[in-house]
């Protein structure tokens, strides 16, 4: 079976695979450690959306003067 069937197969997740996963990383992580470490992924979300808006700003100058 090629990869796209198998990932077809399973499905996203549903509300017990959260459950699950978010338990997982509670015990990788620790209680203390969870705060800073999503702190962090939004911080780095919220980068990733100014340099995407930033290159796409640059890319067709030609287009903002339409």
């Amino acid at each position: 079976m090629n990869v796209t069937g198998t990932l077809a197969f399973f499905g996203l997740p549903g509300g017990m695979e959260l459950v699950l996963l978010a338990f997982v990383i509670l015990l990788l992580f620790g209680g203390q450690k969870l705060p800073t470490l999503m702190r962090n992924i939004g911080k780095s979300a919220n980068e990733f959306k100014k340099g995407m808006s930033e290159t796409e700003d640059e890319s067709d100058p030609k287009e903002k003067k339409v």
